[in-house]
C-alpha cells in the first residue's frame, strides 16, 4: 500500500478500544463472533485486542488470527506499547494470521511526556524508533501511533513520524486521543504532516479519534480531504469515554456523498465506485450483534442504525416519503441491511427452511448453534402469528451468546397487581449442581425476581441499568432486556430476548451474574496462586 491509494482503508477497533467501554467486556467466543461478522462486513483491518494486557486478550487475538485471519480475510492487528515485552507478545498472538500487523504507540504531547511518561522528547524519539524497528523484525506490517498527537507540538510530531517511517512503519496513525480538535484543526494536522514529513509517501496516514465533543466523524472526513487514507473506528461508535468515530456513520457518509469526496481521492467526480470495501448491507446486522453482546444499547435517534433513522412521524414527511422516498430520505434502508419483509417463517417451517433463511440474512452458524436457535424459534412460533427477520435476529443473537453457563434459571414465577405485593419465586441451578428455590417481594415483578435470584446466587452486585426494547411492533413482540451490574468498580452486562418480558428479565440478570461470577473466580484463583508463591 502507499498513501496515494484511491480507497479508504477501514480499521475496526471495536474489539480493542470499543471493549474499553464500561461494561462492554466480552469473552473469547463473543469476540470471535464479532470478528467473523466484521470480516463479512468487509473491514480491512481488525484490531483484535491488546495481547499483552491479559492472558484472555492474548488468547482472543490468537484465536481470531487463526480463524478469521485467512488469506482472503482482513489484516489481524494487536496493539502494543512501545516496549519489547508488549511487542513480542503481540507478535506471538498474530503469528497464525495470513496478514498480521503490530500496532505500537507512545505519547508525544508535552503534557503526557511530563506527567505520564516522565521522559524527554529525545528519549521518546529514541524509543519510538527502536520499538518500530523491533516490531519490524516480526512482521512487515507495522503501525505506529504518537498518542495525543492532536495536542503535540507539530515540529516534534513531524520528527517522530519521519524517524519511525525510516525505521519501518508502514502506517502512521494520528490519534485525537482526548477528542479535543475541531475539523479544521484536525485537517490542518494531516495537511501539515503531508507537507513536512519528507518520507510520508512511504506510509499510509491513518486517523483515530474520540467523540468527546461530538466531532469525531466530522474530523475524520476532514482528514480524508487532507490525505488520510485509513480510518480507525468502532461499530456504534463505542469506546473510551464518549466513544470513537462510528464506522457506520463514516462509511455511509463516504458512500452517500462519494461525488463530493471523489476528487479528494483522485477520482472522477461522477465515479459511482465505492470508496471503501465495506458491504453496507451488513451494517445493521453488525450493529445489532455488537449491541447485544456488549449490552450497550443503540439510542433510537442514532444516525444510520438507530430505530428512528428511517422512521417518519411528521405528516408532511410521511406524505413526501410515500410519494417519493428521496423527498426525506438520503439513503435506502435496504442499503444497510434493513428490509420490509414481514412473515418469513411460521410454526410449520422445518429446520432446512430455518437454516436457509438465516443464510439469506447473512448468518453462518454451527450445527450446535442452529439446533439451539431452532428450538427457540419453534417455541416462539407457537406463541406468535408472525415471525419477522428482526425476530429471527433477536433469537439467534440471544442463543449464540457465549456467556458462561454457571448459574442456570430453572423456573421463574411472579404474582403482582395493583392491590397485591409483587412476589417472585425462582429456581436456580448453582455452579455446584444444586437446585435452589427461593421467593422475594419487591416494588414490582422484576425487582422481586432480582431479589429472589440474589438470595439464591449470593453474588454481591448493584443493578445500575435496566432496559427493555421491543424488537417488532404488536402485543406479541419479542422483548429484549439489557441490564448492567456493578461490582468493585467493574460493570457487567447481560442480555436476553423472549416473548415473555418477565422471563427475559430473569435470564438477562442471570447472564450478567455469570459474567460477574467468572471474574470473581479468576480473582480468587490469582489470589491463591499469589499466596502459594509467597
Amino acid at each position: 500500500m502507499n498513501n496515494n491509494t484511491d480507497k479508504i482503508i477501514i480499521f475496526d477497533t471495536t474489539l480493542r478500544d470499543g471493549e474499553q467501554s464500561p461494561g462492554a467486556t466480552l469473552n473469547i467466543d463473543e469476540k470471535l463472533a464479532i470478528a467473523k461478522q466484521l470480516a463479512r462486513l468487509g473491514v480491512d483491518v481488525i484490531e483484535a485486542g491488546f495481547a499483552f494486557a491479559s492472558p484472555g486478550d492474548f488468547e482472543a487475538v490468537s484465536k481470531i488470527a487463526q480463524i478469521v485471519g485467512t488469506e482472503t480475510g482482513p489484516i489481524i492487528c494487536s496493539l502494543a506499547r512501545a516496549k519489547h515485552e508488549d511487542i513480542k507478545r503481540a507478535a506471538a498472538a498474530i503469528k497464525d494470521a495470513a496478514k498480521g500487523r503490530i500496532h505500537t504507540f507512545i505519547a508525544t504531547s508535552d503534557i503526557h511526556l511530563e506527567y505520564k511518561l516522565k521522559k524527554t522528547r529525545a528519549e521518546v524519539l529514541a524509543i519510538a524508533e527502536e520499538m518500530v524497528a523491533y516490531a519490524k523484525s516480526f512482521t512487515n506490517d507495522v503501525e505506529f501511533s504518537p498518542e495525543d498527537a492532536g495536542r503535540s507540538d507539530p515540529e516534534f510530531l513531524y520528527e517522530v513520524l519521519e524517524r519511525v517511517i525510516a525505521a519501518g512503519a508502514t502506517t502512521v496513525n494520528i490519534p485525537d486521543t482526548v477528542g479535543y480538535t475541531t475539523p479544521s484543526e484536525f485537517g490542518g494536522i494531516i495537511k501539515g504532516i503531508k507537507a513536512n514529513v519528507p518520507n510520508i509517501d512511504r506510509a499510509i496516514i491513518s486517523v483515530h479519534g474520540h467523540n468527546d465533543l461530538g466531532l469525531a466523524v466530522a474530523n475524520f472526513l476532514e482528514a480524508v480531504k487532507n490525505g488520510a487514507r485509513q480510518l480507525e473506528c468502532t461499530i456504534n461508535g463505542i469506546g473510551e469515554r464518549a466513544g470513537n468515530a462510528a464506522l457506520e456513520e463514516i462509511v455511509m457518509a463516504l458512500h452517500v456523498r462519494r461525488q463530493y469526496f471523489n476528487p479528494f481521492l483522485g477520482r472522477d467526480v461522477d465515479s459511482e465506485a465505492s470508496l471503501t470495501n465495506i458491504d453496507t448491507r451488513q451494517i445493521y446486522k453488525t450493529s445489532r450483534l455488537v449491541s447485544n453482546l456488549t449490552g450497550m444499547l443503540v439510542q433510537p435517534n442514532k444516525a444510520i442504525v438507530g430505530a428512528n433513522a428511517f422512521a417518519h412521524e411528521s405528516g408532511i414527511h410521511q406524505d413526501g416519503v410515500l410519494k417519493n422516498k428521496l423527498t426525506y430520505e438520503i439513503m435506502d434502508a435496504q442499503l444497510i441491511g434493513l428490509n420490509d419483509n414481514q412473515i418469513v417463517l411460521g410454526k410449520h417451517s422445518g429446520r432446512n427452511a430455518f437454516r436457509t433463511r438465516l443464510k439469506e440474512l447473512g448468518y453462518e452458524v454451527s450445527e450446535a448453534d442452529l439446533n439451539k436457535a431452532f428450538v427457540r424459534f419453534k417455541d416462539v412460533a407457537d406463541k406468535k402469528k408472525e415471525i419477522t427477520d428482526w425476530d429471527l435476529e433477536a433469537l439467534l443473537n440471544d442463543e449464540i451468546q457465549q456467556a458462561p453457563d454457571l448459574f442456570k434459571l430453572g423456573l421463574v414465577q411472579v404474582s403482582c397487581g395493583d392491590h397485591s405485593c409483587p412476589t417472585a419465586t425462582v429456581t436456580i441451578r448453582t455452579p455446584d449442581g444444586q437446585e435452589l428455590t427461593d421467593a422475594a417481594t419487591g416494588t414490582g415483578p422484576v425487582d422481586a425476581i432480582y431479589k429472589a435470584i440474589n438470595r439464591v446466587a449470593n453474588v454481591p452486585n448493584q443493578l445500575i441499568e435496566f432496559s427493555v426494547q421491543s424488537v417488532t411492533a404488536g402485543i406479541d413482540a419479542i422483548g429484549e432486556v439489557t441490564i448492567r451490574l456493578s461490582h468493585e468498580g467493574r460493570v457487567y452486562a447481560g442480555h436476553s430476548a423472549n416473548t415473555d418480558i418477565i422471563v427475559a428479565s430473569a435470564q438477562a440478570y442471570v447472564n450478567a451474574l455469570n459474567r460477574l461470577y467468572v471474574t470473581m473466580q479468576q480473582k480468587q484463583y490469582q489470589t491463591q496462586l499469589a499466596s502459594q508463591n509467597v
